[in-house]
């Protein structure tokens, strides 16, 4: 007879039920963020334009995600207030966000920038955060 060592049903399926979250969390905001892809191009966004096709925005989507639910953990895990330490973090982490975009609208150092494409990149952003924040929320509450 032969044991193996596992993690305790409650913590798997915590854990199964974070990554499903979090999944749907991506899968949602790479949805929403085709969409607001779509109307970018339809309001005059080139189709070329790199950050708005979608291997580029699903990618960072994902990571947009993924990277925020380790940061939630994270402050979770050490802040002596989670909760209002998430609440002036997330949006200064989202305001922050918007630094590359703003540059790119300034500089345009992205072959065919427009106002539309840049404005639309930052609009993915609060996308990410409309969906993932809420993903979080409830991935944490086990």
């Amino acid at each position: 007879m032969s044991s193996t060592a596992s993690a305790p049903a409650g913590i798997r399926s915590s854990t199964a039920r974070a990554a499903f979250l979090l999944t749907a969390a991506v899968a949602l905001a790479i949805a929403v963020n085709a969409f607001v892809a779509a109307i970018a191009v339809a309001l005059g966004a080139p189709e070329t334009f790199g950050p708005l096709t979608f291997p580029a925005y699903a990618l960072f989507t994902a990571i947009g995600v993924t990277a925020g639910w380790f940061g939630w953990v994270l402050v979770s895990r050490r802040a002596r207030n989670p909760r209002r330490t998430l609440a002036i973090l997330v949006p200064v982490v989202v305001l922050v966000s918007f630094v590359p975009d703003v540059l790119l609208l300034v500089f345009r150092f992205i072959p065919e920038t427009t106002t539309v494409a840049a404005l639309s990149l930052m609009l993915m952003h609060l996308v990410v955060a409309a969906v993932a924040v809420p993903a979080y929320r409830m991935a944490s509450r086990g």
